[in-house]
């Protein structure tokens, strides 16, 4: 089957969002993004592990019912992204003896040994997700990239194996398949997001990915062209968009509004001299609160994920070859000043990275957001794939404009009275004192006391 008349659909099943993309592959290797669709995910995913089953239901048949009517696909078969605090790594080295040293080595040979990596003993209830091979030995020499056609007697291979829950992957593949929808493969999320953000420069000079996510961090540690590290961070911005809530009293949406209109990762003197005006809800009195305690209970929950960060880039014991520094994606990688309060902490050279570079012609000018680079990682890895394994190959395919696009149960949106959205005043302009200027205070307590984490633990 022609690579180039495959279509290939992504599905992120994020905290805040699902996104479903439909891409097909340029004959530059670039994606073509045909359809977008996406949905909030209403509650039926927390912290990027699907808590809801039919929530999450509901949510991915409205990703997927948009996706088909912009692409004109019938999509059947999707690549499904997995994350969680689950997720782990470990590194293991596979021995391959040959009988015969003076022929060539073959790809069949290099499978079948990355085959038996599957069979590693784990502690119950974990399950193998990824095998990634990372650098070879031939008969004691070190450093091979790519042994096909070489030769040699004893073949080693230094494999990053990543794991996850079973029960994890089980409520995944039940809600996809409830859905309407069938699942390829399960890609763990930082493997797809530095897979539409990194170049391979980045990945052989070292580089740390860090995509913060509605409900997780995730990170992706690379050297020397190979993955070194991953690990998932059960903490994102949709955590910030809580903690404003909490510290001023005020509605999700209003937080969420505030959080990305008015908020900073780093405070300054002139933000003490501005003031956002909240409006209460109907009858009730507005809430002016200060730009710069805004900025400092973000600040605060941004530093506790930096430091999470900080330490597996240790864990992984190449932070001194980071040549490539540290890039971050994600929707929470738009906040403003995150890259200055990263450079602050950690100390290396700090970029935003963006899906654009691999993509072709389509709805380019939306999806070079860094909010899509996991969509976006998913068709290409999805891509990748099914190169290697025809078994992966879906069934999605063009629709022709009588077929019928949408299929399964699906809930109309009802119109819902809305509250005015915050605005932002100048200090000398406003009429009433500043209200909650000592919420950084109380916000402060919550933390020592771990009070930030109480609803983690009752979820």
């Amino acid at each position: 089957m022609n690579t180039n008349n495959r279509i290939i659909v992504g599905l992120d099943i994020g905290t805040t969002k699902v996104c479903a993309i439909v891409g097909q592959l340029s004959e530059n290797g670039k994606i073509n993004v045909l359809g977008i669709g996406k949905s909030p995910s209403q509650g039926g995913v927390s912290r990027g592990m699907v808590a809801n089953v039919a929530k999450a239901v509901t949510a991915i048949q409205s990703a997927i019912e948009e996706a088909i009517k912009q692409s004109e696909v019938d999509i059947k078969t999707v690549f499904v992204g997995i994350a969680g605090h689950h997720i782990k790594s470990l590194q293991h080295r596979g021995t391959l003896s040959r009988k015969q040293w003076d022929i060539e080595i073959t790809e069949e040979e290099l499978n079948k040994l990355e085959e038996e990596m599957e069979n590693l003993a784990l502690s119950p209830g974990l399950e193998i997700l990824h095998v990634l091979p990372q650098e070879y030995r031939i008969d004691g020499e070190d450093g091979i990239k790519d042994p096909i056609g070489r030769v040699g007697v004893r073949v080693e291979c230094n494999y990053h194996i990543i794991t996850g829950e079973t029960s994890a992957a089980k409520t995944i593949l039940m809600a996809v398949r409830r859905a309407g929808l069938e699942v390829a493969d399960l890609i763990v999320e930082p493997v797809a997001s530095a897979a539409a953000v990194l170049s391979e420069p980045e990945m052989e000079a070292g580089v740390a990915l860090v995509d913060i996510g509605g409900g997780t961090t995730d990170i992706c540690i690379f050297d020397d062209g190979s993955i070194r590290h991953t690990a998932i961070i059960p903490i994102g911005g949709d955590r910030i968009t809580k903690d404003l809530q909490e510290a001023f009293g005020i509605l999700k949406d209003q937080a969420e509004y505030v959080k990305t209109h008015y908020g900073s990762c780093y405070p300054t003197e002139t933000m003490k001299n501005e003031v956002v005006v909240v409006p209460g809800l109907p009858g009730r009195n507005a809430k002016e609160i200060s730009r710069f305690a805004i900025s400092q209970v973000i600040q605060a929950r941004m530093e506790d994920i930096i430091q999470k960060v900080d330490f597996e880039i240790v864990v992984s014991g190449i932070r001194n070859k980071l040549s490539g520094g540290l890039v971050l994606t994600g929707g929470g990688s738009s906040m403003k000043d995150i890259t200055q309060l990263f450079n602050y902490f950690i100390g290396l050279e700090i970029h935003i990275g963006s899906p654009g570079q691999r993509l072709g012609k389509g709805f380019i000018d939306e999806v070079r957001n860094p909010m899509y680079a996991t969509s976006i990682g998913l068709v290409i890895k999805g891509f990748e794939l099914s190169q290697k394994n025809d078994a992966l190959v879906g069934n999605n395919q063009q629709m022709s404009k009588q077929d019928t696009i949408a299929t399964g149960e699906f809930f109309e949106e009802t119109e819902m009275e809305t509250i005015p959205e915050p605005i932002l005043i100048p200090e000398d302009k406003k009429s009433k004192p500043r209200i909650f200027e000592g919420g950084w205070s109380l916000f402060k307590e919550w933390m020592a006391n771990g009070e930030d984490f109480k609803d983690d633990k009752n979820s």
